[in-house]
């Protein structure tokens, strides 16, 4: 453990948790705390961090509460989502994708105020703590991290509370006890994990879900929405232009009503575990599947298939913590250029936790309905042209059964 730290920046969220980790830092290593709250669209109010950081003693001016939202959509989500990310099948990276925009700003106060650490409150066995410190080396290689809780001896609830009561930290009082779960969420989504959850083979609880309601409880008529795509981005929904923030957070909410998004997923960490969470991505869900519908008329075959085989690894990178990793940049620039043409609108069905795309259309389209009705189209196709190609596609197979047969006789 290093001890001559004379300056660190905290990742901040006024929770007991980096409140204790706050006064630890300052007890521990006799230096200068300076907080960072990142307005990532939690859904709660951020000042109540401020005033527990001034408690806390920390000085105004290495204060820093800022709202992020939009470059976390524009500049993280939307280019994940040009890419059709999703991790082991089912997750939509939503805890993943937020971790590298907090470090970086944590990185850039450290530069402006003349910090030598920095500091966050993920525990050691999460991947939170790999996604933190893989930006954090990748941005300042020479950084010092502090990662408290591989390093202190904090190690239960009680030992946190009575640590918080000591140094008078205040304690909301559902904090005293057993926490039911732990909860991170940010605009892209919800996630709960832990004690309740624990045990896989146990249904979640009702009240685990955060940002929607069940499907059993959705409406039983269906809404109909329109999503506007300029080159791989969703830019309006039903004719009205959004920002990237705003257009999602308008997704999040047609989507918490419908009941569309939950998921109960056991994943694999990348340190090694296998872990129980229940996701809420109610606006992603959405965006997913209009993303896909605008594609598939946009996108040519070999460019769709070569992007669903580069979608596993580059969903990986964002899980493991490589965002800025020049692998993750190069399969960037690929997919970025996919989406050159990757403009139109898609109509999305919203049902009872369903997002159904049932309508697309572009002026970029590659669908050509003379060429694939049944009917005499004015498109020359030539019905006989395929014995060729069938018989071309079938010459190493019929030499493999010829030599199958000739063992066999």
């Amino acid at each position: 453990m290093a001890r001559d730290v004379k300056k660190v920046v905290l990742a901040y969220s006024g929770g007991l948790d980096t409140s204790v980790i706050l006064k630890w830092l300052q007890t521990t290593y006799n230096c200068e705390v300076i907080t960072f709250t990142a307005d990532l669209g939690q859904g709660e109010e951020l000042e109540p961090a401020r005033k527990k950081a001034q408690l806390l003693g920390i000085k105004d001016e290495n204060i820093f509460i800022e709202d992020v939202r939009e470059e976390f959509v524009a500049e993280y989500v939307f280019p994940m989502f040009r890419a059709n990310a999703v991790y082991e099948g089912l997750y939509l990276l939503g805890t993943s994708i937020a971790r590298p925009l907090i470090a970086k700003k944590q990185i850039e106060i450290a530069r402006k105020m003349g910090a030598d650490a920095v500091s966050h409150g993920a525990t050691g066995k999460g991947n939170d703590q790999v996604r933190f410190e893989l930006a954090y080396y990748a941005l300042e290689p020479d950084i010092t991290v502090i990662a408290p809780w591989r390093e202190w001896d904090l190690t239960s609830r009680t030992r946190l509370l009575e640590f918080a009561e000591q140094h008078q930290i205040p304690i909301a009082k559902d904090k005293r006890g057993e926490a039911p779960f732990s909860v991170d969420a940010n605009l892209l989504h919800s996630s709960s994990e832990g004690k309740v959850l624990e045990d896989p083979a146990e249904d979640a609880p009702d009240y685990v879900f955060q940002r929607t309601i069940s499907p059993e409880e959705a409406p039983d008529e269906a809404t109909l929405i329109t999503i506007a795509f300029d080159k791989g981005d969703a830019v309006a929904i039903n004719g009205e232009a959004l920002s990237p923030a705003s257009l999602l957070t308008k997704l999040n909410e047609l989507g918490k009503a419908n009941g569309i998004g939950r998921l109960d997923l056991v994943e694999n960490r990348f340190v090694g575990m296998k872990s129980r969470g229940v996701y809420e991505t109610p606006g992603g869900t959405i965006l997913l599947a209009a993303h896909r519908g605008i594609e598939s008329i946009t996108l040519d075959r070999g460019a769709a298939h070569l992007k669903d085989e580069l979608m596993p690894r580059y969903a990986e990178l964002i899980y493991n913590g490589f965002w800025f990793s020049p692998e993750r940049e190069m399969l960037q620039a690929a997919i970025d250029h996919s989406q050159a043409y990757v403009t139109g609108e898609v109509t999305v069905k919203l049902y009872k936790g369903n997002a159904t795309v049932i309508g697309r259309k572009s002026p970029y389209s590659l669908y050509n309905q003379e060429l694939v009705t049944f009917e005499e189209g004015a498109v020359a196709y030539d019905h006989r042209d395929a014995a060729g190609f069938i018989k071309l596609n079938a010459l190493r197979l019929r030499t493999l059964g010829s030599r199958a047969r000739k063992i066999s006789e």
